[in-house]
């Protein structure tokens, strides 16, 4: 729900890799406190990666005021590159890298347990609670144009809270399939906000529970395969599209011939 909401807003700033980035930092932040000593569950843990993320987020925020100037896509694009390399370099000196970066990647979704479930609901909850108190100024801030130095810096913050549970919960591609392909499918066919919302959140939950019943099926990870049905979607959509407008074409040229 909350990653099908902030997805509208990445839309709409046109900011869509700034997930991967703000992702590949947390999982950075999550490696270096297991290399400090600290278990996935420990609120250190949690602590170090907010941390980092909300760090990089305020450097974004101050680095949008020159969005005129500098292009917002390549620099997180850099700082993708940077926090990937670091995250490589951190996990090459540990001696289960391996495995830890395949958690980063897809996460452990069916060993997650009911209490991280509870945490995790709570602070997304305030997280929305705070959007819909503020979302007037929130919204002008994406929606609108325009230079809002402290709403960017809200935006960011809160951003990087989702990103940090998320990263440690589900893994940097399914929590990025869930941030922008239900937003994304959405925004093609829907112009209000509230109905590119609610069928965000329909398709979502619809492609998640297809992701894991399939996975059950063939005995495959959940996470990758459900990411797998997140991003062949909009492939597909994009291939019937462009089969629909030569099928339109050439039945407008044989009309012209005949």
């Amino acid at each position: 729900g909350i990653h099908c909401y902030l997805g509208l807003h990445v839309l709409a700033r046109e900011i869509i890799f700034i997930y991967l980035a703000l992702a590949q930092v947390a999982a950075f932040g999550t490696a270096f406190a297991y290399l400090l000593g600290y278990e996935h569950n420990d609120v250190m843990t949690y602590l170090i990666a907010l941390l980092s993320t909300l760090s990089v987020s305020v450097f974004l925020a101050y680095a949008n005021r020159f969005r005129l100037y500098i292009s917002q896509e390549a620099l997180i694009g850099i700082l993708f590159a940077l926090a990937s390399a670091a995250l490589i370099l951190l996990l090459d000196q540990m001696s289960h890298g391996a495995e830890h970066l395949k958690h980063a990647l897809v996460g452990q979704l069916l060993w997650v347990s009911w209490t991280d479930v509870g945490v995790v609901g709570l602070i997304y909850s305030a997280v929305g609670w705070v959007h819909f108190k503020f979302r007037k100024p929130l919204l002008q801030s994406s929606f609108g144009g325009g230079s809002f130095w402290v709403w960017d810096l809200v935006f960011y913050g809160l951003f990087s809270v989702v990103i940090t549970c998320s990263v440690q919960v589900a893994g940097v591609l399914l929590v990025f399939s869930l941030l922008v392909v239900p937003a994304f499918l959405s925004a093609i066919f829907l112009k209000s906000l509230t109905h590119r919302l609610i069928s965000g959140w329909l398709g979502g939950i619809t492609v998640c529970a297809i992701g894991l019943y399939l996975s059950y099926v063939l005995d495959l990870p959940a996470g990758a395969l459900i990411v797998v049905c997140f991003t062949v979607l909009p492939v597909l959509i994009v291939l019937g599209v462009n089969l629909g407008f030569h099928r339109f074409f050439w039945q407008r040229l044989r009309g012209l011939k005949q």
